[in-house]
């Protein structure tokens, strides 16, 4: 995601005014960055990216480094004109010319003057709607990054856009693709445990992982719609994905009670601050972040802050946060099934746990997740050595272990496996069906935007009533309903 939030009070103005007092000058800087340069064409499709934060990085080198048989990249754009000299940067590193950069003001020139195929969104969470309808508008097909946005209203603008243009849109869940929660689709598939009648789902992120969100941007809901929408979107839709089925009514409950200015006194601090990077008290925190030592994060936050004003390393018990850090939701689904979820942002590990409770048995489910903070060298989603334990319980026989599924690199190795759906001109048919487009995108922000309902008013949200004309995702066939269940094992002699 860019980490620009949409708070930021850069006007054109100051932008003028920043960038003069960088030594740069806008007439010198505008040919360097804006100006559009002739790029070789031929049968590759055309990319264009809006939002260059640290998450465009997987897209940009997929493009440029991985894929460049197949795709080409044809346009940059983002609110802060420092990062988009890094991914122009990028570009060079990866032995590539550098595509023309645009300011998001001029987001729609740079779909009408470099004509790409399909375009990118990595912004902040809170904007995606924005790019998204205006790309589908323009005629150009659209990948964005979750959560597909963060409210009903801004929901119900993509579902009419994407109608109305008949473009096609794809919301990266690669969650999906990771093989060992491909391995439980499988077993699910299969009916080795019947039919799913209730799921317990526990999610645990630490306070590496789980504090940088209240660092960061996330930290206000205008920007992210919260974790029940931009963390817990990619769980719901695990679950939905899983079972193969729409999410009907939502209830739940959430607060935040450890990222909180009273915890900064408990821990013995004297009071919040505006950021880590000047705190007073940075020697006597436990969660002070060193932007300055890290080069990845220097560069790309640090170092751009005078063209937005942009504190990546924001205080995790300022008043400003409005965010929870503890949710709990329970979800009824159209086929019956019932799902009781949790998430804790300060828990002393990081990862899940997950069992289905079947008609014919037990499938349990865990994973361990390595150490990860945004914008470093560590890996998002990766699997902790070990950390993958998946079983069958039967109603009657003994449990069996299963040897999981593994593959290496971002999100337990699915990021690879969604990259080459994307990009590769074929690829085989996916029984899974893990490819997602706006109806999953859709299914899947609306059970966080229900939960974020359920904290104001205390009631239950029927999913079918925030937005209108959301036809159910389209998933892998599951074990019939319908058909006759095998008559478990006898008991056999009771214990005396």
């Amino acid at each position: 995601m860019s980490e620009n939030p949409v708070s930021s009070p850069m006007n054109r103005r100051t932008f003028v005014k920043t960038v003069s007092a960088a030594g740069i000058g806008v007439a010198a800087f505008g040919p360097q960055l804006f100006a559009a340069t002739t790029r070789p064409t031929g049968s590759r499709k055309r990319y264009a990216i809006v939002g260059v934060g640290s998450r465009h990085h997987m897209y940009q080198d997929a493009i440029e480094r991985t894929y460049p048989q197949h795709a080409e990249l044809v346009g940059l754009c983002d609110t802060n004109a420092g990062r988009l000299e890094l991914a122009r940067t990028r570009s060079t590193r990866n032995e590539a010319t550098p595509p023309p950069a645009f300011l998001a003001r001029d987001f729609d020139r740079m779909l009408a003057e470099t004509k790409p195929d399909i375009l990118i969104v990595t912004t902040v969470d809170a904007t995606h709607d924005d790019y998204i309808v205006r790309g589908l508008l323009a005629g150009v097909d659209v990948i964005t990054e979750k959560p597909m946005t963060t409210t009903a209203e801004k929901c119900q603008r993509i579902l009419d856009a994407r109608k109305k243009s008949g473009r096609n849109l794809r919301v990266t869940f690669n969650y999906r693709y990771s093989p060992p929660r491909t391995q439980v689709k499988d077993i699910l598939m299969s009916g080795e445990i019947g039919e799913v009648r209730s799921v317990d789902f526990h999610w645990m992120l630490n306070t590496h992982h789980g504090a940088d969100y209240f660092r960061r941007w996330h930290g206000e809901k205008k920007n992210s719609g919260g974790l029940m929408v931009h963390k817990a979107t990619h769980h719901f839709d695990l679950v939905n994905w899983w079972l193969g089925a729409m999410p009907a009514t939502v209830m739940a409950t959430g607060k935040r009670e450890f990222y909180t200015p009273t915890m900064a006194k408990r821990f013995g601090l004297q009071s919040h601050h505006e950021r880590c990077h000047t705190c007073p008290e940075k020697e006597k925190c436990g969660f002070f972040m060193d932007l300055a030592a890290s080069p990845s994060l220097k560069s790309l936050y640090l170092d751009q802050e005078r063209y937005d004003g942009y504190f990546r390393d924001q205080c995790v018990w300022n008043p400003r946060i409005d965010i929870e850090d503890t949710m709990n939701v329970l979800v009824n689904y159209d086929n019956g099934v019932t799902l009781a979820y949790s998430l804790n942002a300060f828990n002393a590990w990081e990862g899940y746990t997950i069992a289905f409770n079947g008609t014919l048995g037990r499938l349990e489910h865990t994973i361990v997740e390595q150490v990860y903070v945004n914008g470093t060298d560590t890996v998002q989603g990766g699997i902790a050595a070990g950390g993958v334990t998946t079983r069958v319980v039967p109603l009657r026989g003994e449990p069996r272990t299963l040897e999981p599924w593994t593959g290496t690199g971002g999100h337990g190795g699915g990021d690879k496996v969604m990259l080459d759906e994307i990009f590769l001109p074929e690829v085989p048919a996916d029984k899974y069906q893990r490819a997602s487009d706006e109806r999953g995108g859709a299914a899947s922000i609306l059970v966080g935007i229900a939960a974020n309902r359920c904290f104001e008013t205390g009631q239950p949200v029927k999913i079918g009533e925030l937005v209108t004309g959301l036809t159910p995702p389209h998933y892998a066939p599951m074990p019939s309903r319908t058909a006759p269940l095998p008559m478990p094992a006898k008991v056999g002699r009771l214990p005396s």
